[in-house]
């Protein structure tokens, strides 16, 4: 993925497409079901959105999201074959058939959607690119960069953003690219270049987590908007649906007012004719999706919603909302209605 974040979606290539032999009949529900677990893709090692534990727990946004699919499909949150991938492999992986749903997912952007032989399920994360210095340097504002060696990965959307934004400023700069993300911010941490750029809810995972984060500022100022949204293949509409509706539940949710710790006694008490269709008490909307009527009422009482997966794993790396925040609130966020 790009700017902000630089684990997953930040380091994608692009990769030429390779489609199923058999997408024309393509039936994920029924191979999930069948299966017993969903195989979701996952990149690791990436803070905030995926990463493992001493105890081998698997934990983080992207996580979440993996969880949240298997929830409405299996009424089992943690049902789930993680297929670890890598920048490289990413793409070819889905395109492949090799897992179900690649829910860290990459930046929406035209080339991809057009052009993979992949559907994107709805944006559930806006970000951007930023930058990081050392405050010692006295940077403050990108402007300030005139000049500066920078780290980036190499055949990312971040690559070709800080391009195109100093093109456009007529600012010179010199170019330091690596492999990966880690590859990059460690060049940075070795004085190799002046400042690191990637997709700030990543780059905000990986700074706190140094042994002296205080050593260097994340500048204020982003060059870049990343929607981020899960991805799956194409030919497969109703399994698009399944996975578009699963992430939109959640900020539903939150929207309702439903939480983990309640949603099981507003099921059960409530009037309201558009939260009794949504958690399956009445409308047999789960059937609409080959699901059961609980399919939502599952997704919000394992996994949570949108703000209580936000507030787990972004608020302990100091992120705040912003964008991320309900449409009634001044974010972006706003949930298709269940009618």
């Amino acid at each position: 993925m790009e700017s902000w974040r630089a684990m997953a979606a930040c380091v994608l290539v692009l990769a030429p497409a390779v489609f199923p032999a058999d997408e024309a009949g393509a039936d994920t529900l029924s191979d999930v079901l069948d299966r017993g677990k969903l195989r979701c893709a996952v990149i690791e090692a990436s803070p905030g959105f995926s990463s493992i534990d001493a105890n081998g727990r698997r934990y983080g946004f992207d996580i979440d999201n993996c969880r949240t699919v298997a929830a409405a499909v299996l009424g089992d949150a943690d049902a789930i074959e993680y297929v670890p991938i890598n920048p490289n492999t990413a793409f070819t992986t889905l395109q492949s058939g090799g897992a179900d749903v690649f829910p860290g997912g990459a930046t929406w952007t035209f080339l991809r959607d057009t052009s993979l032989g992949l559907d994107y399920t709805g944006a559930y994360l806006y970000a951007g690119q930023g930058f990081v210095v050392r405050r010692a340097s006295g940077v403050s504002s990108i402007s300030e960069l005139e000049g500066a060696t920078i780290c980036v990965a190499q055949g990312t959307t971040n690559e070709q953003n800080l391009a195109d934004y100093f093109r456009a400023r007529r600012m010179k700069y010199s170019i330091v690219t690596f492999a990966d993300v880690e590859r990059g911010l460690n060049a940075y941490l070795a004085d190799r270049c002046d400042a690191f750029t990637t997709e700030v809810f990543s780059l905000a995972g990986r700074i706190v987590a140094l042994r002296n984060p205080d050593e260097h500022r994340i500048l204020g100022e982003v060059i870049s908007k990343e929607p981020f949204s899960g991805l799956v293949r194409q030919g497969d509409p109703r399994w698009r649906d399944i996975v578009f509706w699963a992430f939109n539940s959640r900020v539903a949710a939150e929207e309702f007012g439903l939480t983990m710790s309640n949603v099981e006694g507003i099921r059960a008490s409530t009037e309201d004719a558009e939260i009794r269709r949504f958690l399956g008490v009445e409308g047999g909307f789960g059937q609409q999706l080959g699901l059961s009527d609980e399919w939502a009422y599952q997704i919000v009482a394992q996994v949570g919603n949108y703000g209580e997966v936000f507030a787990r794993h972004f608020e302990p790396l100091g992120l705040q909302r912003g964008l991320n925040a309900l449409w009634r609130d001044g974010g972006l966020m706003i949930a298709m209605p269940y009618r």
